[in-house]
């Protein structure tokens, strides 16, 4: 079971998350936007930011905490991540990913 999450029984909480990608045809990276629910605090958001941070090819990690709706977690990268990247990444913190559905 995932240690990270910080303000609840994770064990009973499922986050939701919702990924958009875009691709800059002005720069070299690539922008993910990530739809997170259940984070409520800094520590939260630490959390799942050190973990996307330590995948491969990221620069940055922004969120835009909304507690008790959805945070907005934007991830630059010089790569495209996978969702199952992402998703490990976050489950790591201890949230859960549901794939967005085309």
């Amino acid at each position: 079971m995932p240690s990270g999450a910080c303000c609840g029984n994770s064990a009973n909480n499922h986050h939701t998350i919702q990924l958009t990608t875009k691709e800059s045809s002005m720069s070299q990276t690539i922008q993910t936007n990530v739809n997170v629910s259940g984070m409520t605090c800094g520590h939260c958001v630490s959390s799942v930011s050190e973990e996307l941070e330590s995948l491969t090819g990221v620069e940055n990690v922004a969120v835009d905490l909304n507690p008790g709706g959805l945070s907005t977690v934007t991830i630059t990268s010089t790569k495209e991540l996978s969702p199952s990247e992402i998703g490990e990444a976050v489950a790591e913190a201890g949230y859960l990913v549901v794939a967005n559905e085309a």
